[in-house]
């Protein structure tokens, strides 16, 4: 069967399962059968979305799914009514952003109210995002990461913990980028605390405490050299990182205001670990602080 097949296929089901459903509302039938119709509808809904999907029609399927969702849901079924919001957003996705947002939403209300905070926290990082690509919104990317993190944080277990984490050092990132270095610190430091002693996460440790410097180097030189000390005290491994030893040529090259030697601790720092999109931007606010460096061309290398 072609797109248009499926397209016609589908359109019956849907104009079946209206049928079936306003037959479910009559008096006589409201006593006798109207859940069985119901049902019926449902599945009817369900089929006509999956034809949709077939046929590459993004909003009819979600759009069918959704009716489907909200029949669950007069049957009480709100398991089965999260599902279908789900693949109602996952449909929308590809069409209507927003519309897809507005489904996942209802699917989390959902499973909050049955206590399943682990998948509404995976719904969160679904819609933060459709925020970041789609729809370019980074303080609603931020809310809804926070929003996953707590939820995970609430579960406890190693592996959520990791989640809660990664969901949080994409708030600290965005958050440096917005110039919320505050609070960007604070998450850096926390978990760079936090998995300094554990023996699978350490490693990492080290870059978080790089990066809490840097958002304090930004605002200011001091608060970075004492930030420096502290971090080299809670966690002594890191003084013999590259990381560290960067940190302590950018700070001597800001205090002599040289902008050459700031550059060439950069450019050799990053013969040996490429710096990503992120360090490189923070590394350039900092170098346009030096003296005569001037906007330039915003170049580190």
């Amino acid at each position: 069967m072609d797109n248009a097949g499926k397209e016609r296929e589908a359109v019956q089901l849907m104009a079946e399962a209206e049928k079936r459903v306003k037959a479910s509302h009559s008096f006589l039938r409201g006593l006798f059968g109207g859940n069985t119709r119901i049902e019926e509808a449902c599945e009817m809904y369900t089929r006509a979305a999956n034809m949709f999907k077939m046929a590459k029609n993004w909003s009819a399927a979600g759009n069918a799914f959704c009716q489907a969702a909200k029949l669950h849901m007069q049957l009480q079924s709100k398991h089965d009514s999260a599902t279908s919001f789900v693949d109602a957003g996952n449909a929308y996705k590809k069409a209507d952003p927003q519309e897809a947002i507005n489904c996942l939403n209802a699917a989390i209300d959902i499973y909050t109210d049955m206590g399943r905070f682990t998948i509404a926290a995976k719904h969160h990082i679904t819609i933060a995002e459709i925020y970041e690509t789609e729809l370019v919104d980074i303080e609603k990317a931020i809310a809804h990461y926070e929003q996953s993190a707590d939820y995970y944080k609430g579960e406890e277990s190693n592996r959520q913990v990791f989640s809660a984490n990664k969901c949080l050092l994409k708030v600290a990132a965005y958050a440096a980028q917005l110039e919320q270095y505050q609070k960007a610190i604070e998450i850096f430091e926390q978990i760079g605390a936090n998995t300094m002693d554990n023996p699978l996460l350490k490693y990492s440790a080290k870059d978080y405490f790089f990066k809490a410097a840097l958002c304090h180097f930004i605002v200011d030189e001091l608060n970075a050299k004492l930030a420096l000390e502290k971090y080299e005290e809670m966690f002594p491994a890191f003084t013999d990182s590259r990381e560290c030893k960067l940190l302590k040529k950018l700070l001597e090259a800001h205090e002599e205001q040289n902008s050459e030697a700031y550059t060439e601790a950069v450019k050799e720092f990053d013969s040996i670990s490429r710096l990503d999109q992120w360090l490189t931007t923070m590394l350039l606010r900092i170098k346009k602080s030096i003296q005569g460096d001037g906007e330039g061309d915003g170049d580190l290398k």
